[in-house]
Parts: structure tokens; C-alpha cells; sequence
């Protein structure tokens, strides 16, 4: 009698395949704001020498201009590429920066203003404090103008690969041969015994007594 052969093991499913790797996305605050220090610093030291160097040239009032244009330029696509986006700055982004740029100039011209007013002949640490404070907090405000508004939806994180679906299983196997089953059937049928009943015999009828 032969055994039936084993059912092959489903196949095994396919592993999902590894999500991509997220990208580094927007920074967090804390970063954002180092860098944003970092940046306009190194632009605003780059600035102050610029002026320098171009009012030997032209008036000083419009070199200053143009080295103020130029510079707020630089530092708001600096911020757009390494602070806050991660990509190249439009033209709103330009025009909304110079705004904030613009209000923090103001912060400190009417801090300075208030202090002059105040006292009529203010020594020079107390103007310099005076002055890197209202700086602080004008920077400070245009560190959030830039982060809350003008590169607010600047960077999102690319999409992630969604796993593969997983390999469907295969047949649970192939049906058993009819060879096997039909050949031990016909070897149980002539294993089980028969008996042989005689039919009855027939007399012929004898002839007719007399």
C-alpha cells in the first residue's frame, strides 16, 4: 500500500521591503535658532566690512543701503537653504524677510531714540546695552516671523515607501494520486473473503407412475 505523498509547506511570504529612510526634515527650534545666529552673524560681520569698504567709494548713507539690500538677501536665502526650508527662497519669502528685517530696524532705532530721550548724555555702556538688547529681542522676534510665517510649510519630509504587500500563500498542495487509493482498494477487495452459495438444483419431474 502506498503512502500518500506529504503536502509541500506553503510558500513563504515575501519580507516587506524597509521603508525609506525619512529625510532629515525641518530642523527643531533649538537648531533652527543656532543656526539662525550663526548665519545672520557671520552675514551681518561680512555687512558691517562691506560698508566699510564701499564708503571709501560712494556716500555713506548709500553705501549702507546697498550693503543692507545685499545683506538681508543673503542672510533670508541662507535661512531658506540651511535654517528652515532646506530649499531655495521665492520672492514672497525675499519680500516678507526684508519686512521682518525692516521691523527690526525700527525696534532699535526707537529703543535708541527712547534712550536719548530719556537721558541726555548716555555713556557708552549703557547705550551698547541699551542697543544689544532691543537687538536681541528684535532678532529674537524675526527668528519666529521667519520660522512661524515666512518658512513655516518650507520642508515637509518625503513621503515613505509603504512596505510591500505580502507574497500570497500557495496551494495547501497538490490532491493525492488516484493511483495509490485505487490500487489499496483493489487490494482490500481481494483480501475480504467470499463465500460461495450453491443454487439449488432443479428435479426433473420423473415419469408419470402407472
Amino acid at each position: 500500500m502506498n503512502a500518500p505523498h506529504p503536502a509541500p509547506l506553503p510558500a513563504a511570504a515575501g519580507r516587506p521591503a524597509r521603508p525609506a529612510r525619512a529625510g532629515t526634515g525641518r530642523p527643531g527650534a533649538a537648531a533652527s535658532f543656532v543656526r539662525f545666529v550663526v548665519l545672520g552673524g557671520t552675514v551681518g560681520l561680512a555687512a558691517s566690512a562691506a560698508v566699510t569698504a564701499l564708503a571709501t567709494l560712494v556716500p555713506w548713507a548709500l553705501a549702507n543701503a546697498a550693503v543692507t539690500v545685499a545683506s538681508t538677501a543673503a542672510a533670508t536665502e541662507l535661512h531658506a537653504r540651511f535654517t528652515f526650508a532646506g530649499t531655495r527662497s521665492t520672492w514672497r519669502q525675499q519680500m516678507q524677510s526684508a519686512g521682518s528685517a525692516v521691523a527690526a530696524y525700527a525696534v532699535t532705532s526707537a529703543a535708541m531714540a527712547a534712550l536719548h530721550a530719556c537721558v541726555s548724555a548716555p555713556g557708552v555702556l549703557l547705550a551698547q546695552g541699551v542697543y544689544l538688547s532691543a537687538a536681541a529681542l528684535a532678532g529674537l522676534g524675526r527668528f519666529l516671523v521667519l520660522r512661524l510665517v515666512v518658512f513655516a510649510a518650507g520642508r515637509t519630509p518625503p513621503p515613505t515607501t509603504p512596505p510591500a504587500p505580502a507574497a500570497p500563500a500557495g496551494p495547501a498542495g497538490p490532491a493525492a494520486p488516484a493511483g495509490p487509493v485505487t490500487s489499496a482498494a483493489s487490494a482490500a477487495s481481494a483480501e475480504r473473503p467470499t463465500t460461495h452459495v450453491p443454487r439449488p438444483r432443479r428435479s426433473r419431474p420423473g415419469p408419470p407412475l402407472p
